[in-house]
């Protein structure tokens, strides 16, 4: 069974940072490519960031780049989100996502493995 344990979360003022973690269990982690998606009340989920199964490839959406890194630690079966120069459109649940394919995918029906989310709420 596939078990992704999101943390990091919490509240932060804008310009803060943040770091998430997604720990993996269940899977052979390095064979799978990971995402971060966000949700908002009332918005949809969408992606924030993905990773190749070997970290070489990551992809951003274009509201975080430069301001986010995601990163992965195949030994620790966990990936990262680094969040730096927070705004409050920021705020949402965050979530990572697993799928057993080379490059991560861009929407939430491309993964079949979901953590439990983690708040993050930046104040203005």
């Amino acid at each position: 069974q596939v078990q992704l344990v999101e943390s990091g979360g919490g509240l932060v003022q804008a310009g803060g940072s943040l770091r998430l973690s997604c720990a993996a269990s269940g899977l052979t982690f390095s064979t799978y490519s990971m995402g971060w998606f966000r949700q908002a009340p009332g918005k949809e989920r969408d992606v924030v960031a993905g990773i190749s199964r070997s970290g070489r490839v990551p992809y951003y959406t274009d509201s975080v780049k430069g301001r986010f890194t995601i990163s992965r630690d195949n030994a620790k079966s966990t990936v990262y989100l680094q969040m730096n120069s927070l705004k409050p459109e920021d705020t949402a649940v965050y979530y990572c996502a697993a799928r057993p394919t080379i490059l991560a995918g861009l929407e939430v029906e491309d993964y079949d493995s979901w953590g439990q989310g983690t708040q993050v709420t930046v104040s203005s």
